[in-house]
């Protein structure tokens, strides 16, 4: 296996060399452009721990608020949403090759922001469009943001169309499963034969749920080399989405297998089951983070 974590670590060395200030960096909280000290770290156990942004849903609108979170949470990775993409970027305000250039100017200097707070954005979740003019320019923005793939959901219909550009672009495109169209492990997946840069982006909560129960780690151990992220989340073979623990996905289990392994997979966060009342959704995602940190141990 050849892919890895170093293009990543690279890339954040280079930006976390300087210490100019960020375009609209004043409206950060000093504890993101603050001392090296506050940067945050969730590789625990060698494992990336990270958090799709959708789990702020509600609470985060702006890339600024976004980035925020991360940092309380002690979050290093993340898998960013199409909406902070838009909204910070203006991605599909326009289409000349003027404001592509521009937008394409606003993501390096979203991921520039992100990468000196000590944020990686190692994936991005922003819809591919119709044209294959807005597939070729989803793969540039992932260039720009520095990002190893582009997760979407899976659909077979659209596996041969992005698989030439995700070849064209050397960024993965990762599929992502839900309850109906869970990874087969009987024979090979039809994804795992479209491409070289066509891969998974596995949710095991969804996986559990799905599949009465079962566990995903067999399909860990047979197709680690084509898994590129998980969504991680507690859910029951009954479908129940609850507090992590609580259910009959085996968090901990997949966690230790990614240390042992030593398999490059990000692990991420998502956010679904209700936030108490009494809480928000930072203050779950970082017990999530405390979950997995004590797992890693």
């Amino acid at each position: 296996m050849t892919r890895g974590f170093l293009d990543h670590r690279t890339t954040r060395r280079a930006f976390l060399g300087g210490a100019a200030a960020l375009a609209g960096g004043a409206m950060l909280p000093r504890r993101i452009l603050g001392a090296e000290d506050a940067r945050p770290n969730s590789v625990f156990g060698g494992v990336h721990v990270g958090c799709i942004t959708y789990s702020y849903r509600g609470e985060a609108h702006t890339a600024e608020e976004t980035l925020k979170a991360l940092v309380e949470d002690g979050l290093s990775e993340t898998e960013l949403m199409g909406d902070v993409i838009q909204s910070y970027a203006g991605v599909g305000r326009g289409h000349s090759d003027a404001d592509r250039r521009a937008q394409l100017a606003k993501c390096v200097e979203l991921r520039k922001m992100f990468n000196d707070a000590g944020v990686n954005i190692h994936i991005q979740k922003h819809g591919f469009g119709r044209s294959d003019d807005a597939i070729d320019f989803n793969f540039e923005i992932a260039k720009a943001l520095g990002c190893k793939a582009i997760t979407t959901e899976r659909n077979e219909g659209d596996v041969k169309r992005l698989a030439p550009f995700a070849e064209k672009h050397k960024i993965w495109v990762a599929f992502h499963n839900h309850t109906n169209n869970i990874p087969t492990i009987e024979d090979i997946d039809p994804l795992m034969q479209a491409g070289d840069y066509v891969g998974f982006n596995l949710d095991i909560g969804h996986y559990v749920a799905g599949n009465k129960g079962k566990s995903p780690i067999p399909v860990l151990e047979k197709y680690h080399d084509k898994i590129i992220s998980l969504h991680l989340k507690d859910r029951t073979a009954a479908g129940a989405n609850l507090p992590w623990g609580r259910g009959q996905t085996p968090i901990k289990e997949v966690l230790q297998l990614l240390k042992e392994k030593k398999w490059p997979i990000y692990a991420d966060i998502e956010l679904e089951y209700p936030v108490p009342k009494d809480s928000t959704a930072v203050k779950e995602v970082a017990k999530c983070v405390a979950y997995c940190k004590e797992a890693l141990a």
